[in-house]
């Protein structure tokens, strides 16, 4: 570079980039932040990463490493979340990515982020707890409920109703 001459300005005619000079990849921080738009296909009100199936992203050499696990091996909606991530990836430009998918140790609901159960309730599903059943009516905040079906909406809900209101609910299994 000459004395006094600014990083990206043309010099006789020719752009000068600091990008054609060197490769950057894109922060894990920055990585995090995009996966974290891509919602959940079953329960579109929380995102991949609020939901806790992102377990690593690292970069190897030029490749993107994301590990991804299932909230449960036969998730039927697997494949449309890797799709996602690979389309929201390549949008921004990543062109080598690894979706790897990771059983062991298998998702639990301890992995929600507090925003994710937040997200949930909001939506109208009562988000887990420990203690086995919904603690209030994601819709009345009523605490009169009952269990209508061990199975709701997707295999990893149950279908609970409020007495107070009348209104059935999903109710995010303890997993």
């Amino acid at each position: 570079m000459v004395e006094g001459e600014v990083p990206g300005q043309a010099r006789d005619g020719m752009e000068m980039s600091m990008a054609a000079h060197s490769h950057t990849l894109p922060a894990v921080a920055d990585i995090w932040a995009w996966l974290d738009q891509i919602p959940d296909p079953e329960v579109p009100a929380i995102s991949l990463v609020d939901l806790g199936i992102i377990r690593d992203i690292a970069w190897a050499g030029d490749v993107l490493q994301v590990t991804v696990t299932p909230t449960y091996s036969g998730c039927p909606a697997t494949a449309i979340i890797s799709l996602d991530i690979e389309a929201t990836l390549r949008a921004h430009g990543i062109a080598a990515l690894e979706i790897r998918r990771r059983l062991s140790p298998p998702w639990t609901t301890e992995w929600l982020s507090r925003a994710g159960r937040a997200k949930l309730a909001q939506f109208g599903i009562a988000p887990p707890r420990p203690a086995g059943g919904p603690e209030r009516c994601p819709h009345c905040g009523g605490t009169d409920l009952e269990r209508i079906s061990r199975f709701g909406s997707t295999p990893c809900k149950a279908q609970w109703r409020c007495r107070d209101c009348a209104e059935p609910f999903d109710y995010f299994k303890c997993i």
